[in-house]
This record gives C-alpha cells, sequence and structure tokens, in this order.
C-alpha cells in the first residue's frame, strides 16, 4: 500500500469517528432523559418519577349511548356523534353530509327529546340506559368480590358520558394493566360491537403504556343468557291476566345491505331465537322474530316490527307480548318504542292486550348472564 493511499484512509477514518460522535451528541441532546435507556435510569429511580400504579385488572361495561339531558342541544350533540360514525352510517357522500346538517340535526333533537322526557329517570337526572349500566357495573364488582376476584369493574357509553376514552383512562389510573372490554351486546353487529373496539384502538393509540387487552365476544347462544330470558319471560308471563295469542322477539334492525355485505348479525339473532323456541317449546308461529328501529328510506332488516304488530292485529291477534332479547338494559328503543308507540298500534289496530317485557337488567338472571360471560373471558388473568 502506497503511503498516499494510507494517509487518505486514515483521514477518512478520523472523519467517520469525528461524524459518529457529533451524531451521538446531538441524539442525547436531543431524547429526553426519561427515554434513554441506559443503565442508570433502570437502576435508580430520579427522586421525581411519578408514583404509576399497577398489577390491576380491570373489566369495562360498555353499552350504546345516552344524551345528557332532554333538551335539543345535548340530544343533537348526541346524535351528532352517533350519526357520524360510519360504522353506523356507512354514507360518506356531500348529499348525507347535506342532510345530516340541514335536516336532521336541526330538526330531529326536539322531537328525540320529548320521547326521552317520557322515560327519564327524574330522580337521578338521567336515563335509564345509564342509571342501569351503573347498576349492572355495581353488582359485578361486588359478585366478583365475593368470589375473591380482586377487579376493578367500571362501565361506559360508546356515545356520549361516560366516555370509553375516559374510563380506560381511568382504569389504567388505577394500575390495570389488564382490561377486559365487555361490549353489552348479545348478538354482534358492526354498528355495535365493532364500534366499541373502534373507539376502543383509538383511545389506546394515544397511551404511552398500553394495557393487555381483551374483548369479549357475542353471547347470542350463550346457555345461560338463553335460560335467563326465557325464565324472564315465563316469570312476566305468570304476572300477566291474558295468555298471549303471539310473542314476538324483537331485535334492534340493521340496514339489509349490511347483512349482504357479510355482518352476522341476522344469524345471530335467528339463532338466539331458535334456541328460544326450543327452550320454551314455542313454534315458528307462536314466537316470531322482527327487527325494529330502522331509519332512513332503505331497506332493513324484515319482517318490521311495527309492521307486524300492525298486520296481528289486522289478522285477529287480540293479546300479544314483545320481548327484546338483543337489549341487555333497557332504554328507549324497549321503553318508549316497544311499550309506547307498538302497543298503540296494536290497539288502534284492533289488538286488546298488550305486554312489553322488561330487559334482563341488572336482576339477579341478568346479573348471572354478565357474571358468566365476565369470568370466562377473565380465565387465565383472574
Amino acid at each position: 500500500m502506497t503511503d498516499d493511499r494510507r494517509k487518505t484512509e486514515n483521514q477518512m477514518h478520523l472523519i467517520s469517528s469525528s461524524v459518529i460522535c457529533h451524531l451521538s451528541s446531538v441524539i442525547r441532546r436531543m431524547t429526553p432523559m426519561n427515554e434513554v435507556p441506559n443503565h442508570a435510569a433502570f437502576t435508580h429511580r430520579p427522586a421525581d418519577h411519578p408514583n404509576v400504579r399497577s398489577g390491576s385488572i380491570g373489566v369495562l361495561l360498555v353499552n350504546l349511548g345516552t344524551p345528557d339531558a332532554t333538551d335539543a342541544k345535548s340530544v343533537r350533540r348526541y346524535l351528532r356523534e352517533f350519526l357520524n360514525d360510519k360504522r353506523v352510517i356507512k354514507e360518506d357522500t356531500l348529499l348525507w353530509k347535506f342532510v345530516l346538517n340541514a335536516i336532521i340535526l336541526p330538526r330531529r333533537p326536539r322531537r328525540k327529546g320529548l320521547d326521552y322526557e317520557k322515560i327519564w329517570n327524574r330522580e337521578n337526572n338521567e336515563s335509564p340506559l345509564k342509571t342501569i349500566t351503573r347498576a349492572q357495573a355495581d353488582k359485578l364488582a361486588a359478585a366478583l368480590a365475593l368470589r375473591g376476584k380482586r377487579v376493578v369493574v367500571d362501565w361506559a357509553m360508546r356515545y356520549g358520558n361516560p366516555s370509553i376514552r375516559s374510563r380506560l383512562t381511568a382504569l389504567m389510573a388505577q394500575g390495570c394493566e389488564r382490561i377486559l372490554v365487555v361490549p353489552l351486546y348479545p348478538q354482534y353487529a358492526a354498528a355495535t360491537s365493532a364500534t366499541v373496539c373502534d373507539e376502543v384502538f383509538r383511545a389506546l393509540m394515544e397511551m404511552r403504556w398500553q394495557p393487555a387487552l381483551r374483548v369479549a365476544p357475542p353471547y347470542f347462544d350463550e346457555p345461560a343468557y338463553i335460560e335467563a330470558v326465557a325464565a324472564s319471560l315465563e316469570a312476566h308471563l305468570a304476572t300477566l291476566t291474558f295468555a298471549p295469542d303471539v310473542i314476538i322477539a324483537s331485535f334492534h334492525g340493521i340496514p339489509r345491505s349490511y347483512f349482504d355485505k357479510g355482518d352476522p348479525y341476522y344469524c345471530h339473532c335467528a339463532k338466539t331465537t331458535r334456541l328460544l323456541r326450543e327452550r320454551l317449546g314455542l313454534d315458528d308461529s307462536k314466537l316470531i322474530m322482527t327487527f325494529q328501529s330502522r331509519f332512513g328510506r332503505a331497506e332493513w332488516l324484515k319482517p318490521y316490527t311495527d309492521m307486524t304488530v300492525k298486520e296481528l292485529a289486522v289478522r285477529g291477534v287480540k293479546n300479544l307480548v314483545i320481548v327484546t332479547p338483543g337489549f341487555a338494559a333497557d332504554c328507549l328503543e324497549t321503553l318508549e318504542e316497544i311499550a309506547g308507540e307498538n302497543a298503540e298500534y296494536f290497539r288502534h289496530a284492533g289488538g286488546e292486550n298488550f305486554a312489553a317485557i322488561p330487559c334482563l337488567n341488572d336482576s339477579e338472571p341478568g346479573m348471572q348472564v354478565i357474571e358468566t360471560v365476565v369470568l370466562r373471558e377473565l380465565q387465565g388473568w383472574a
């Protein structure tokens, strides 16, 4: 090797070493001290290190949601969040945005607010859905404590308050490194169960320390759930002064197009209904499956609850009972739409006796269902 070539290589080596040292110095200056993984950071905790709780397990019950009050402003805020969810309304056109912002949101909140007024929990100044979901969380916490399970139980609403984000943050603050999220929907639908997961994952994206996460699956064919719905129905039928000619199992509807694209919701509802028929000893003429709460002009899952109620009365059915197995807690759709509107439809069309069976709510059978699902999903954790 010539002297010139050796001299050149030595100079390049010195330059490279200088550049590396400089870059290392820059990186050290740019990186916050609490993120530099040096040996001292692990062996000597700084005196001002935050006191972080850890080691706990959390359970978060989640239901659909509710406005904070019945006034138009509160209902509008709730509907805006709900109807802007692409899982709920897949339309993303200028026409839909115009309809939503120029027609629905200015007009619908006042009318919906009046509906909420009919069912509002005056004592707590909140919707029944919020009251019941809180009670479910409290009773679950007590039941798990009796079993010796050291679990923190909380609850949230997908739309409205308390938000999923706020309750996940609260669980983390209580040291919950593992969290089980329980969507309170027996049957899976993208517009319900999936949107809960969407919001949970959005919240986790902003967390530096993310918890380990589990999401409870739908429980549409869970034996404890089928037994609870059937037993509740039998108990309430025993208190009536009439025997029903027909019983309707009414589920919340979804657009038919969602089902065509692969949503399993219809199949889950059908299996729940079939298992209830088998448990109750009824055929498909005595226990009918229908779908309620359609919105807009598109075709939704059929048969429609309101149309079926009217048709049964016209055909001469005098005694009708409706049960709502798709709802874990009574809400606007069960208390006002079923027990109110559909009762009027039935009697106006010639029917005589009508009864709406309460949801499982926080009843003993209802809590047995939730506890069964939670204990199953906590296996290996608690």
